[in-house]
């Protein structure tokens, strides 16, 4: 068959499909249909009008597209129709997840295979009810047991309809834990030692207080806190005109005292 005749057929199943259909299905359901003829249809040649099919409903006077979703091709309304859409199926969009089911969900997408105890081991909390809600909901299933641990508890993974749902094809598509937290990350402040000369801490204490000139008028020495919690910054010249004071205020003590011992008190 032409591909010209394939076309029209490949486009009607996936729009009729309640799932996803893969390639492999497409190919099955078209030779089983057209079983009379001698020349059956091959997975490439699926492919090739797959691909022609995705080419014309993304122009954009189409409202919807052909996407591989859920492991196979659907077709899906284009996002720019999301909010009208939702106000025909505005309860089926207003479910959401629990936040603890989230958590849940998230950790088996990332970790699957995985056992309960896994779970609660990263959580820190009992999870018997959120696997118990996604399992319902058909977002994750049971994939068998792990035989290598005590009891073989059960081992859960994510289900085609998680895909569908997320509109990935595969656990490799979800979005990697380094780019989800690359934003997130806040790069350190490199210090060099050349960074704290007179002249650098100066200049940042000038910017820190632009209204005190005189405390960046000698070398910073040392930093006090008044009572009231003010910083106040003491400078060489302060330091030594302080000592000045004290060693007259030591001087004129020690007369006093020498004039007292030698007039005592009759």
């Amino acid at each position: 068959m032409e591909l010209s005749e394939i076309i029209p057929h490949i486009e009607v199943l996936i729009f009729a499909s309640e799932k996803p259909l893969t390639s492999l299905d497409i190919v099955e359901l078209i030779n089983n249909s057209f079983g009379f003829l001698e020349e059956r249809i091959s997975l490439d040649q699926v492919e090739t009008a797959v691909e022609g099919i995705r080419e014309k409903y993304a122009a954009e006077f189409y409202p919807f597209e052909v996407r591989e979703s859920g492991g196979g091709w659907q077709f899906l309304t284009k996002k720019d129709y999301h909010k009208t859409i939702a106000q025909l199926n505005g309860d089926k969009f207003l479910k959401r997840l629990s936040n603890a089911a989230l958590e849940t969900l998230a950790i088996i997408a990332y970790k699957q295979p995985i056992t309960k105890g896994e779970i609660e081991a990263i959580r820190g909390v009992n999870s018997d009810y959120s696997i118990q809600k996604l399992l319902e909901k058909e977002l994750i299933l049971i994939s068998g047991r792990n035989e290598q641990l005590p009891g073989k508890p059960l081992v859960y993974a994510t289900s085609k309809t998680f895909m569908d749902y997320f509109g990935i094809n595969s656990a490799a598509d979800l979005p990697k834990i380094k780019e989800v937290l690359a934003d997130q990350i806040v790069e350190g402040t490199i210090v060099r030692p050349e960074d704290f000369t007179d002249a650098n801490v100066n200049a940042s204490l000038s910017e820190e207080y632009p209204s005190d000139e005189s405390i960046i008028d000698g070398d910073v020495s040392s930093l006090t806190v008044n009572e009231d919690g003010t910083l106040m910054v003491a400078s060489e010249e302060n330091n030594s005109e302080d000592n000045k004071s004290a060693e007259t205020d030591s001087e004129e003590n020690n007369s006093e005292e020498n004039t007292t011992d030698e007039n005592p008190a009759e």
